[in-house]
């Protein structure tokens, strides 16, 4: 049966299942002429899609501001594509859904459009957009931009787990994105790609295993509920000083409740990606960024290494 409202089945029931309830009036058929706007003044832009075998992938796509424009409230033009060493590469077809994040650490905005592509071309694709949303600034740490790398990109490195660079990479985080999909059959669902944030030291490392916060948030659970329907995510993390990419995949469980969550300030609920591959890709992107500046709802989180 269809939901009544913008939440497929796993969201509705990750809501119930942490006790609270939202219309999600914020959530619209079409993007305002303020989001509009906002994509179009950004140098890059967050995607999530699925590879052949259905697994979620993350990116990011880059461009001078104005790479990205909205023709009508229902579409988004990119003009940029993955390059053929990003793992993410095969994920941009015609007809395929797909998950865009929008997020200027200069003012700490973030909004979000999921759809479908619509056109893919050698300068770009197209966005069919179905959904439309903004997100509050809690846990978005605010950088400004630096100079852009010289280097080139190197070849990529695939993982079958967590190397010592990719450790090391996360330990530091204090920003990455998730993707994550509902089941094609499910209705209103797709693809999705959020943010989180916390400082470094947030997410916890176990041998081949994440396990990340779940602060508090607008409720929606768009990651969540695309876990209960299907437990698989992926992970992008970004090294803002030199444009190193690590793009993980793995098997996602939540964890609701329990003595886990005792000692970590402010988190709700824990999420744990146990790993199955990885990329990392030094110097993919060329953009560089500032030291963060920690949002004040950032600084009153804990740490794994303050709990234990």
């Amino acid at each position: 049966m269809q939901p009544d409202g913008p939440f497929h089945s796993g969201e509705l029931a990750a809501q119930a299942r942490a006790g609270v309830f939202t219309r999600g009036a914020g959530i619209r058929g079409f993007m305002p002429d303020q989001h509009r706007v906002f994509f179009g003044q950004l140098p890059w832009l967050f995607a999530g899609v699925r590879d052949r075998n259905g697994w979620p992938l993350a990116t990011a796509l880059t461009g001078e501001p104005g790479f990205v424009t909205s023709p009508d409230p229902t579409r988004l033009s990119i003009a940029a594509s993955p390059s053929p060493g990003d793992p993410a590469f095969e994920g941009f077809r015609p007809g395929v859904p797909i998950g865009l994040l929008g997020l200027e650490f200069e003012t700490r905005r973030r909004n979000r459009a999921n759809g479908r592509i619509e056109a893919v071309g050698s300068d770009g694709f197209t966005v069919s957009v179905t959904q439309s949303f903004g997100n509050c600034a809690k846990y978005i740490q605010a950088r400004s931009r630096a100079q852009d790398g010289s280097d080139l990109g190197e070849r990529p490195t695939g993982l079958s787990g967590l190397d010592a660079a990719a450790r090391a990479l996360i330990a530091n985080a204090d920003t990455l994105f998730v993707a994550s999909a509902a089941a094609l059959e499910t209705p209103l669902g797709g693809v999705d790609i959020s943010h989180r944030g916390g400082r470094p030291g947030f997410v916890r490392i176990d041998g081949d295993t994440v396990t990340i916060p779940d602060f508090a948030g607008n409720n929606y659970f768009n990651t969540l509920g695309n876990l209960l329907e299907q437990p698989r995510a992926a992970l992008l993390l970004v090294d803002f000083e030199t444009g190193t990419t690590l793009q993980l995949q793995g098997v996602a469980e939540i964890v609701w409740d329990g003595p886990e969550l005792a000692g970590l300030e402010g988190s709700q609920r824990l999420w744990r990606l146990h790993v199955t591959r990885g990329w990392r890709r030094p110097h993919a992107l060329a953009l560089r960024w500032s030291a963060p500046e920690f949002a004040p709802t950032t600084l009153q989180t804990g740490l794994w290494a303050a709990a234990a």
